[in-house]
């Protein structure tokens, strides 16, 4: 037992099956599965890298029950006959062999069933209402539909134990079908499947019942949650703990706490400024009303708040999701005392969330540029000496040069400010994204305990320097500056002494200033792009009067899915933001803006002005970098910011390519 934590690593047994810890990795889908719906390779490494890391119950992602009408997502696992169990049997003997247990979530998507998949049949649901503001309408299904329903999730928990599963989940929240008759939002039956709590739960408790007489006494049955909606109509936490009442009863073991809908899904996967352990509440109530075991989530991050989550009897068990993608060692880490070393989630959704779900491609993850095989590339070293210079230390840059060092190279990075971290760092001041700061500060850490490699601050790289330290591949990290075009009056005004218009390399300078500032005051924001939208929910929060003006017909087009639901949130909780659409800036004067939309000009007074209209490559002498590394026969990469502007995760995956690049060059032939 760890004696600093030994809440987190006090064993705890259910039914008879003994869990070594706390700490569990919940379902999220990974689109690892083939197109098939049958495990990959990459699955069985992904899973098996999180089991390995100490990590007490391993629940794979959410199964199709019953293809294609239950299906959800491009690349979803199946668990709807016997062929899938082979798959699923190696699955759970590589998530054994650590030690860890392993459970599987079962689940029909209903009306949030992919529509790709559906080869032209409906979805179905409760009732005909979407599951998802736009999605196409759903059919209710019939009470016979309904009862061939709950023999397919026994038949599937059935085959799950065959697969070697210690236990099964169902999942009932997250606007999936079960979810979908237990909330108000969807559930407008009149028959016994509708109308009040016990009625809604019906069809969740005949589901339990089910698999109960399918996986025998002694399988714990997990059931999963949304104990809030946080939305209008949707189930509140007394709601929910109504409709539990019959279902728990049903032979229910462990209550998996989690929230939202399809609609809320910032509270679902939490949005970067929910603090860690938020959730907590929920389950304590929870499992003060039924005395049953308790999972919980929620931006759980600090092993400090773990730990007291558990002492304080708020939950029996912690869900770390993201933070496992981050970082498979989580467990470990805590375990020996290695807490500092933990890849922290820093919430962006990017990889995870939006990979996923927007653009159904396989996860990924902002910090950390390989989740199937973790750190396995330390196993590489170089066999000569091979001399690394990265120019710049943002995220891209450090994650180059810890990367290169760490397989054994002589490194370099010169960085000409005089702290790293680069963009992150400064986007990390807003107070709504401080969780971002964990990146660069995880980063320094790193690099501050590998020996060769030699960081140099204060330091403008120029070609004779470049000469001088004669590298064997050269990176250009350079990151990105501010955006300013030919307009009339902006080069002269922002930033100028005594000006009321600030750039945004300023505002994120003195954030504290502008914070005390903020209330009441009138608020012109030019640009609309993610960090003008950062702007604007600063401000907006801290009730000033907001306007936007944006060049282009709409916002948040490249945000992630979490952030755009964030978004429409505060436009719907906040009057006191007004948007200017496909509105061009013409001219910048001391109090004011003008603008032109549909070739009519338009004056924007301010007490504060803000330019936001975006970051672009920042390159010096960058061409002479390049000539150098031609003239000379080496690699030479642009990575980062100063290659494409956007988001971290691009400099993440381009840094720790450095060991291909390295393996491109021989560097370790044997």
């Amino acid at each position: 037992m760890n004696q600093k934590y030994p809440h987190i690593f006090e064993p705890l047994t259910i039914l008879r099956t003994t869990f070594k810890n706390r700490v569990i990795m919940p379902p999220m889908g990974s689109n690892f599965a083939t197109f098939s719906g049958e495990v990959s390779e990459e699955m069985k490494n992904y899973y098996g890298l999180r089991a390995r890391g100490g990590t007490a119950l391993i629940t794979v992602e959410n199964a199709c029950i019953d293809y294609p009408l239950a299906t959800n997502g491009t690349k979803q696992l199946r668990i709807d006959n016997k062929q899938f169990i082979p798959g699923l049997f190696e699955l759970t003997e590589r998530i054994h062999k650590y030690g860890a247990l392993a459970s599987i979530q079962l689940n029909h998507a209903g009306a949030s069933a992919y529509p790709e998949r559906l080869n032209g049949l409906q979805s179905v649901s409760s009732s005909s209402v979407p599951s998802k503001e736009g999605n196409p309408a759903p059919r209710p299904l019939t009470k016979q539909e309904i009862l061939a329903i709950v023999q397919k999730y026994a038949e599937a928990a059935e085959r799950a134990i065959a697969a070697g599963f210690d236990m099964v989940e169902i999942h009932g929240g997250h606007s999936y079908l079960l979810d979908q008759f237990l909330s108000p939002l969807y559930n407008k039956r009149t028959d016994e499947f509708g109308g009040n709590a016990e009625n809604r739960a019906r069809f969740a408790r005949l589901v339990v019942e089910a698999v109960r007489s399918k996986v025998g006494r002694w399988v714990p049955i997990s059931f999963r949650v949304s104990a809030d909606e946080f939305i209008d109509g949707g189930n509140t936490l007394d709601d929910t703990i109504a409709c539990l009442a019959s279902i728990v009863s049903a032979g229910v073991d462990i209550i998996n706490v989690s929230a939202a809908v399809n609609d809320s899904i910032q509270y679902q996967i939490d949005k970067c400024d929910l603090p860690d352990g938020w959730r907590a509440y929920l389950s304590e109530a929870i499992k003060k009303e039924f005395h049953t075991p308790v999972i919980i989530s929620g931006n759980i991050r600090n092993p400090k708040i773990a730990e007291e989550i558990i002492a304080s009897k708020k939950a029996d068990f912690l869900a770390i999701g993201r933070g496992l993608i981050a970082d498979p060692d989580w467990v470990r880490k805590v375990q020996f005392g290695k807490e500092d070393c933990i890849r922290q989630c820093i919430c962006c959704n990017i990889g995870c969330a939006d990979h996923r779900i927007a653009k159904s491609k396989p996860i990924r993850c902002t910090v950390n540029p390989d989740v199937i095989n973790g750190e396995a590339y330390k196993k590489n070293k170089v066999t000569r000496d091979i001399h690394v210079v990265v120019v710049g230390g943002g995220t891209s840059g450090l994650e180059t040069a810890c990367t290169a060092a760490e397989v054994g190279c002589r490194v370099t990075l010169l960085e000409r400010n005089s702290e790293l971290g680069g963009m992150a760092r400064k986007i990390a001041r807003f107070p709504e994204k401080s969780r971002i700061e964990d990146f660069p500060a995880y980063l320094e850490k790193r690099a501050a305990r590998l020996k060769n490699l030699t960081i140099k601050l204060n330091t403008e790289a120029t070609p004779d320097m470049i000469e001088k330290l004669a590298p064997d591949i050269l990176y250009n990290a350079t990151g990105s500056k501010s955006m300013t075009p030919p307009i009339e009056g902006l080069l002269e005004y922002t930033d100028a002494k005594d000006s009321n218009i600030t750039s945004i390399t300023n505002f994120m300078e003195n954030i504290p200033y502008f914070e005390k500032i903020a209330e009441g005051k009138k608020v012109v924001i030019i640009g609309a792009g993610a960090v003008g939208l950062d702007v604007m929910e600063f401000f907006a929060l801290r009730k000033a009067d907001v306007q936007v003006i944006e060049m282009m017909p709409s916002v948040g087009k490249d945000c992630d899915i979490v952030t755009k639901s964030t978004l429409k949130n505060l436009f719907k909780q906040h009057d006191n933001i007004d948007m200017h659409l496909s509105t061009a800036l013409k001219k910048v004067c001391p109090d004011k803006f003008i603008a032109e939309h549909d070739g009519k000009m338009e004056e924007y007074p301010f007490d504060l002005g803000f330019i936001c209209m975006g970051l672009v490559p920042d390159l010096p002498d960058v061409t002479a970098f390049e000539t150098y590394a031609r003239k000379n026969n080496i690699p030479y990469y642009n990575i980062g910011n100063s290659n494409k502007t956007g988001q971290i995760i691009h400099g993440t995956e381009a840094g720790r390519n450095v060991v291909n690049v390295i393996d491109m060059i021989g560097g370790f032939e044997d």
